[in-house]
């Protein structure tokens, strides 16, 4: 669990985040959203350790961030697996040797051990036959699995995705969704997905916190936004005739 209280956090004269307090719940997929400019991305980042808050705690299972020692911290740090963006892979390295990068790195393991663990992940992401592949022989979605085995190779306690559909096609974008899932119940980690994917919000958001010009103007389930009268979540979400529609379809079902 990840929970943070009344955080602030201005660059300048400009206040990005503005007492913001909620909790990411173990094994289930949290998402922020938000319009850009909304502070979605200054949040990941203070979760991170990248941004130090101005005001209030960051806390991993009640551990506060900002009270523990540098030791602390970097061990911490061996507890968060991470999925980038644009899925980060060093394109020098083959998948097997980006997969294992975090292990030679902070680990003490053999080079077997590393390969049976690299093996393992590989294989839970479904992707086998690729290991002495380099990144640019792979599609886009396969990029993206690599990308999650790299994050999970190290048993994380915590996992951080950002925008982890960006550039992928629909069909694709729904099978990393849902992997993501799997492995965040299967292992019971407490991931954070900032995503502006509608598509993953209906699919996996298990909790959901909407950002709205710094301030958590909603928070909820897929399910809630499907009832709620919270203007700026409504305004967001079904700013698409598709959703209005499926809006208007759930509320019938319920009734």
């Amino acid at each position: 669990m990840i929970e943070i209280k009344n955080i602030e956090k201005s660059f300048g004269d400009t206040q990005v985040l503005k007492g913001i307090s909620t909790i990411f719940e173990t094994g289930k997929t949290n998402l922020i959203i938000g319009q850009s400019g909304s502070g979605k991305t200054v949040l990941l980042k203070s979760l991170l350790g990248i941004h130090t808050p101005d005001k209030g705690t960051i806390s991993f299972d009640g551990r506060i961030y900002s009270e523990l020692n540098s030791n602390e911290k970097r061990a911490l740090r061996t507890e968060i697996g991470m999925v980038f963006q644009g899925s980060a892979l060093f394109d020098s390295m083959t998948v097997e040797e980006n997969v294992g990068f975090p292990l030679t790195m902070f680990s003490n393991k053999t080079k077997d051990e590393i390969k049976e663990r690299v093996d393992f992940v590989l294989k839970r992401v479904n992707l086998i036959d690729a290991n002495s592949k380099k990144p640019s022989e792979i599609s886009g979605g396969m990029q993206k699995r690599v990308a999650i085995a790299r994050a999970i190779v190290n048993n994380p306690k915590y996992l951080f995705c950002d925008e982890p559909n960006s550039g992928l096609d629909p069909k694709t974008a729904i099978v990393i969704d849902n992997l993501i899932k799997e492995i965040t119940e299967e292992y019971n980690i407490t991931t954070v997905i900032n995503t502006h994917d509608m598509n993953s919000v209906m699919e996996i958001g298990q909790k959901i916190i909407f950002l709205k010009e710094g301030i958590l103007a909603w928070e909820g389930t897929k399910k809630d936004i499907f009832k709620t009268d919270n203007e700026a979540i409504v305004d967001f979400v079904y700013s698409s005739n598709l959703f209005k529609k499926i809006r208007k379809a759930q509320n019938k079902e319920d009734k």
